[in-house]
């Protein structure tokens, strides 16, 4: 098994909540892709929020579905 070093500030250490220096790299593969899941989580609402996606109903959603296949399936 190989070790391997990396450098962060403690802005980040905090960030990511972690409590030691030392894990697995799973682990580390865990960590890094929770945060980016929630950076790409709070990107996604920024946007619907700002196309008014988010105020759309469950129903005004289900038409939109709708309409894009059928307009799919026409264009085949």
């Amino acid at each position: 098994m190989r070790t391997i070093n990396v450098s962060i500030s403690d802005l980040e250490y905090n960030k990511f909540g972690l409590k030691s220096n030392k894990f697995s790299f799973s682990d580390l593969i865990d960590i890094v892709s929770k945060e980016l899941t929630k950076q790409k989580l709070n990107e996604s609402i920024e946007l619907a929020e700002k196309y008014g996606l988010s105020k759309m109903t469950m129903d005004d959603i289900s038409k939109e579905v709708k309409a894009v296949r059928k307009n799919a399936k026409n264009n085949n």
